[in-house]
């Protein structure tokens, strides 16, 4: 920008001659991230954070970059499904331009992606900005290509910018390293090996937490003020907690791309791409099957005021107000006995139960039952038949706890 933008009109002018350009796309998301480097080789990317992203908004903000990066001549390739480069200082004083209308208002009223350009450059004045800020923008929800773009999918989902299952994260677990994580920071696996002798002898070698390729939740997200999660590696980057929602430690986890619509109680195993609804208790080391676990590649929902009992197994979506009984698997091939008094009331409440009428108990696979609503699930202990009645038990979550 050769001068200020100083005005509102002038901003808007900015932003609608820009739009203009030839091939210009509006990307679906965008930010500014700070990334981890590898300690080894620098030019592997390790973890990207991101302080504020963008997604399917701000587009005033994503040209004005845009012709920040056009000034300081970096083009970008609106061909490519997502484009990554690094932030340099001509970039950063050329935003600071254009957002000089802005620069000045209260500061609960600056909008953060001015924040953010403003913080970068008081780093440009009082520090070196090297080449650990990336700019994003990811243009098409394809197959992904670089770990910042990832990140940015990522922190979508987490902050509940962009929907459960809503995103193409193929080819994230090819992109992403395989590394050691330390307070949050990674630590590329062959400089622990080259430096392990120097570390222990000094007493220097870091405290390992755990060997991913995802961080943690907590990491990078901050929960709602309602949410609580006991342990941080229970919960995985790229899971939705909703407001509400506990996280007990033990046997609970929440994978990648899965997680919560409303208060829910998680003592089991949400897999990844398991959506649980409000309302819903996950038992004690319950296990929800995720797409690549016995499900045929379908993900799973489970509906709202649903119980899952403690050590169970779902492999087929629930409606609302099942229960599951504890230590029982209901798998989509599972065989499940329904007895005739049984098949007039499930029908009472799901008009697409298709089981015919008859005199006598039916067998059907657990898939019969897939999303329908107040299925109750239990064991006949005397003969090991699982079964199927019309749920009679309300389940209400502890309004303090939640």
């Amino acid at each position: 920008m050769a001068n200020k933008i100083k005005t509102v009109e002038d901003f808007k002018e900015l932003i609608k001659n820009t739009e203009a350009i030839e091939g210009y796309r509006k990307p679906i998301g965008f930010g500014i991230a700070r990334v981890d480097r590898g300690q080894l080789n620098p030019e592997k990317i390790l973890q990207a954070n991101f302080p504020v992203i963008n997604w399917e908004e701000n587009f005033g903000s994503a040209a004005v970059f845009i012709a920040a990066l056009k000034q300081s001549g970096v083009e970008v390739d609106f061909s490519s499904s997502e484009f990554v480069c690094d932030v340099k200082k001509k970039f950063v004083k050329n935003a600071i331009k254009a957002f000089a209308a802005y620069i000045n208002e209260a500061i609960g009223d600056v909008h953060k992606n001015v924040q953010v350009i403003s913080l970068l450059n008081w780093i440009r004045t009082s520090d070196e900005l090297r080449d650990d800020y990336k700019l994003v923008f990811i243009f098409d929800d394809e197959p992904l290509k670089s770990v910042e773009a990832v990140y940015l999918k990522l922190y979508a989902l987490s902050t509940g910018k962009a929907a459960l299952r809503s995103l193409n994260l193929n080819g994230a677990f090819g992109v992403l390293e395989n590394v050691a994580w330390s307070m949050g920071i990674p630590i590329e696996l062959d400089w622990l090996r080259e430096n392990e002798i120097e570390m222990k002898l000094q007493g220097t070698y870091p405290i390992i937490e755990s060997v991913d390729k995802f961080p943690r939740f907590l990491s990078h997200v901050i929960p709602a003020d309602n949410t609580r999660i006991l342990e941080a590696s229970k919960v995985r980057m790229g899971a939705q907690l909703s407001a509400g929602t506990t996280v007990m430690p033990g046997a609970s986890y929440i994978n990648f791309n899965a997680g919560t619509t409303g208060a829910v109680m998680v003592e089991g195993r949400i897999s990844s791409s398991a959506i649980v609804g409000k309302g819903s208790d996950v038992g004690g080391g319950a296990s929800i099957l995720g797409v690549l676990s016995g499900t045929d590649g379908n993900p799973i929902t489970i509906g709202e005021n649903t119980l899952l009992g403690a050590n169970s197994v779902t492999g087929i979506p629930l409606g609302d107000a099942c229960i599951v009984d504890a230590g029982i698997a209901i798998l989509e091939g599972t065989k499940i006995g329904v007895s005739p008094s049984q098949v007039s009331k499930i029908k009472e409440v799901n008009a697409n139960f298709t089981c015919k009428d008859s005199d006598e108990i039916q067998f059907l696979k657990g898939l019969d039952f897939a999303n329908l609503n107040g299925i109750h699930f239990r064991q006949n202990s005397t003969n090991g038949m699982i079964i199927a009645l019309r749920s009679q038990r309300e389940v209400v979550l502890n309004s303090d706890l939640h």
